[in-house]
């Protein structure tokens, strides 16, 4: 009797409590996690939506931003975030805690999730950086062209809000603004560059000086408490 109950203790202790059980899950550290699902979840879908659709901000899964976009720009994007705004740097390298594995993970599960190079046709959109300074005079009749049905005469809101609000156009930086102008927000029903003037793109002129204009309406350095600077 005492013989078999030491083997129905025995049996019992190797594999039937659950504390056993549980000490034997293997636990996957943070910086192990390699499943882009999981990493873009836990980081970026907040922002930019579950898809990449730009719910807050960019559509980061966009195929026009993905077009404009290479890997060497959102991998440099997601290391050190923009300085200013309100994207911080997830890199190691940077303060963040993503590894530089990690952070290949998301530039490559973007590309291959959302990349699709015939999405835009013939059609070429502007570059994703600035070549030259824009005009602002120049500027404020393209924003009458192309923005003003949506956004109001003077940029103050109609159809959709203000995009001269001093308190937004602190936070974001031109080359958001560059962006936005380019991608849209397809969340929100924003066309991209194609889609403000029927049969009308804008050009990169358009976009660098339509830019130039909303960032003369930003109030001056000394009203801000960050300097946005020229990063996304």
């Amino acid at each position: 009797m005492k013989y078999g109950a030491l083997i129905v203790a025995a049996g019992l202790a190797s594999c039937g409590l659950p504390g056993r059980r549980a000490a034997e899950t293997p636990v996957i550290r943070p910086s192990e996690v390699t499943d882009f699902r999981v990493l873009y979840r836990k980081n970026c879908s907040g922002c930019h939506g579950i898809d990449g659709q730009g719910a807050l901000t960019v559509a980061i899964g966009s195929p026009v931003y993905l077009t404009i976009a290479d890997n060497a720009t959102i991998r440099r994007v997601i290391e050190q975030g923009r300085p200013g705004t309100a994207m911080p740097a997830f890199g190691q390298t940077a303060g963040g805690l993503l590894t530089d594995t990690q952070v290949d993970v998301l530039v490559r599960g973007m590309r291959e999730r959302w990349a699709r190079p015939g999405a835009r046709g013939s059609d070429k959109p502007p570059d994703y950086a600035a070549s030259q300074p824009g005009d602002t005079a120049r500027g404020h009749d393209v924003f009458t062209t192309f923005c003003s049905s949506c956004h109001g005469s003077d940029g103050r809101g109609g159809r959709a809000g203000s995009i001269v609000d001093t308190s937004y156009l602190a936070l974001v930086s031109d080359q958001h603004l560059r962006t936005l102008t380019i991608t849209g927000m397809p969340a929100l029903g924003a066309p991209d560059w194609r889609g403000n003037v029927p049969g009308k793109p804008m050009s990169d002129a358009d976009v660098t000086d339509v830019v130039a204009w909303l960032a003369a309406q930003r109030p001056p350095l000394s009203a801000q408490s960050n300097h946005p600077g020229g990063s996304e």
